[in-house]
């Protein structure tokens, strides 16, 4: 058997073969030179991505392990509890130039409760004169406007919810937006930054291959 030719060849009867998108067989003899080079380029370079995909994966969790590690020790050793009440927890160096950020962000659904609102926030709008309701239904039309995965801006909802508007109708609206926001459950991130001098401004260490 001669050596195999290409990454991907299989050996049929002793003839090099390539698969296909419709999972055909193709004698390699037939496949255009540019694409065997594609081929090569793309599972060299996807390869090596899937490496470092699993590598940032074992390093989060190495992560999260070292900093609870930390915190364990900390509330054997002295009896002290490192980290807010929902998990959240800032470690600086000794130099104040390197950070650990470990984040819990809360996730939300919203329940049916939110019609009722939009409802009676348009009725609010509805009535109310033109002057002072423009800057409030510019606010109302982005946070009910869903984006590309169909959701509404859980921000733009809790901004909502600060105006100091007193109508009854309102409140009742506003009663119904806070009704419909249930906390389904909670994620855990890990964010790392750094700085030149501890006067300096923080800047976060990218894990992000669109901003790196």
């Amino acid at each position: 058997m001669s050596d195999k030719p290409h990454p991907a060849a299989i050996d049929v009867a002793g003839a090099w073969y390539l698969s296909d998108a419709k999972a055909s067989l193709v004698p390699i003899a037939m496949v255009k030179a540019e694409d065997l080079l594609m081929d090569e380029l793309v599972r060299s370079v996807v390869g090596k991505a899937n490496e470092l995909s699993a590598a940032l994966t074992a390093f989060k969790l190495h992560a999260f392990e070292s900093v609870g590690e930390l915190q364990a020790l900390l509330a054997q050793q002295y009896d002290a509890k490192l980290g807010g009440k929902k998990g959240n927890v800032t470690l600086t160096s000794y130099d104040g130039c390197k950070k650990i950020q470990v984040a819990v962000s809360d996730l939300v659904e919203l329940g049916p409760e939110l019609q009722i609102a939009k409802s009676l926030i348009d009725e609010c709008l509805r009535e109310w004169s033109a002057d002072s309701r423009d800057e409030i239904r510019a606010l109302v039309d982005r946070v009910f406007a869903v984006d590309k995965e169909g959701q509404i801006s859980h921000a733009g909802l809790f901004m909502l919810l600060r105006v100091g508007i007193t109508d009854e109708r309102w409140l009742r609206g506003m009663a119904a937006i806070r009704d419909s926001i249930r906390i389904i459950g909670s994620k855990t991130y890990v964010r790392f930054y750094g700085r030149p001098t501890p006067d300096a401004a923080w800047t976060p260490v990218s894990m992000d291959l669109a901003s790196a």
